[in-house]
């Protein structure tokens, strides 16, 4: 099976990469991972990935990758994934270049299931050549219902592809949660949650002074992220990851606050 697959879709953790440099790329996802909120603050994936990288080239060899950093401690399996559509040149000589990069993080209690979710993941590529490469892929709609394919087909027998299949029609008609564009240098994620309600004034919670000042001052935020997964907030990309609803119809959003480097956001524009 590939429930961190699934679980990463319907998480948000699928982005367009912003470049097709290699390192850039790893950097980024690892970034991405550090900011899951089950993965202990001060776990440096950046370092562990790089590092792992340069002793052990990851690529699948068939326009695939699958990078990842092994922790000591117990958690849970989680995984960030990122397409580049021009290709990465992952280095070695005679393979397609990498369009498809899923990056795992491994506590120690999940090494097992990890294998398993690679060494299906292999399979699932090599019986099916149509999912190899990618050149054709166009933007993340498609890549999105391509890997949830792909799940499907891991997942044939089971009931959880069931799940993968309303997935996928939840992603045709409402579209999927990802940055338009951004650069890795000087590139900062902050957790974000909006509490909203019928009967109580919207409530933001961050740990970062300057966000949670321009998103209260910022009248159009709780709206755009109730009814988008993305909004511009000045020099932040606001990403809605997920939506839990409570009782008295009150909901919380769980968001990522991706800032830019100066002039990459566009102030107030909304997704």
């Amino acid at each position: 099976m590939l429930k961190s697959v699934l679980d990463a879709l319907e998480d948000g953790r699928l982005v367009e990469l912003p470049d097709n440099d290699k390192k850039d790329a790893l950097q980024f996802l690892a970034t991405m991972l550090e900011a899951v909120p089950s993965i202990p603050p001060g776990t440096d994936i950046v370092e562990i990935v790089l590092e792992h990288e340069k002793t052990s080239n990851t690529s699948l060899g068939v326009g695939w990758a699958c990078p990842h950093a092994r922790v000591d401690f117990d958690g849970e399996l989680c995984c960030a994934i990122g397409w580049s559509p021009a290709g990465i040149d992952y280095g070695i000589a005679g393979e397609p270049l990498v369009r498809l990069i899923v990056m795992f993080f491994v506590p120690e209690n999940q090494r097992n299931v990890y294998l398993k979710e690679v060494s299906t993941l292999a399979r699932v590529l090599k019986s099916n050549p149509e999912f190899q490469n990618l050149e054709s892929i166009t933007d993340l709609s498609h890549v999105r219902n391509t890997l949830l394919d792909i799940v499907h087909q891991a997942m044939s027998g089971d009931g959880r592809s069931y799940r993968a299949r309303m997935i996928q029609l939840d992603a045709l008609t409402k579209g999927a949660a990802v940055a338009d564009h951004y650069r890795l240098e000087g590139m900062q994620i902050d957790a974000l949650l909006i509490v909203s309600g019928p009967d109580i004034e919207p409530v933001i919670l961050t740990q970062n002074a300057e966000l949670s000042k321009l998103s209260a001052e910022d009248t159009r935020l709780v709206a755009a992220i109730a009814s988008g997964n993305h909004y511009d907030l000045q020099d932040w990309q606001i990403i809605r990851r997920s939506t839990t609803a409570y009782a008295g119809e009150r909901v919380i959003y769980d968001c990522l606050a991706i800032k830019f480097r100066q002039g990459k956001g566009t102030p107030g524009a909304g997704g």
